[in-house]
């Protein structure tokens, strides 16, 4: 074996050297260690800033969906406020109307085709959340009743309701017209 085995020379031929010929002399530069991460480092402040932009853009996207489930929120109780509204003015000019479909009613008088069109407006004003109340016998609640006359009695335990005037009309929980009644007493 010859001094060039395991050099790795014996494949090119004797007294050829595989760089000879090549003008190759490393320079400072190229093992300058401070040099080398000048690249990385403007990629890094790129990647910084995608970063940063990305992050404000989630931040805006984020904001614009909560202001917008926030107005879909708010179109929508808008719109429930403005419907029951709208049933309220309907029913406060229905009043006198359904006034005389009651007293009708109580008299007797409401019969044949008069007594299924009086069904068919108390349906739908039914179908639309109005509900008709105040009968004689039930407590008496100033918050939807109003006292027209008042009489007491020994047999009262509390105060009721003892003839209804004017039924009273709600929306909910929200009263229309208080039922005007008469009520009776216990004694004082």
């Amino acid at each position: 074996m010859t001094s060039n085995e395991g050099t790795g020379a014996e494949n090119t031929p004797e007294g050829n050297d595989p760089l000879e010929g090549l003008d190759f002399e490393p320079s400072a530069e190229a093992f300058d260690v401070d040099a080398a991460p000048a690249a990385p480092a403007a990629e890094l402040t790129e990647l910084e800033k995608a970063q940063a932009e990305s992050a404000d853009r989630l931040s805006d996207l984020q904001r614009l969906n909560a202001e917008y489930v926030n107005f879909s929120k708010r179109a929508k109780r808008e719109q429930e406020a403005a419907r029951a509204r709208g049933i309220e003015e309907l029913l406060v000019g229905l009043l006198p109307v359904l006034d005389d479909v009651s007293r009708a009613r109580q008299a007797g008088d409401l019969t044949g085709p008069f007594e299924s069109i009086a069904d068919k407006l108390t349906a739908t004003l039914t179908r639309f959340g109005v509900e008709q109340y105040g009968e004689a016998g039930e407590e008496f609640d100033p918050a939807v009743h109003e006292a027209l006359m008042h009489q007491t009695s020994p047999d009262a335990q509390t105060t009721t309701v003892q003839h209804v005037v004017e039924v009273g009309y709600r929306i909910g929980d929200r009263v229309v017209r208080a039922a005007r009644v008469a009520v009776v007493g216990p004694e004082a």
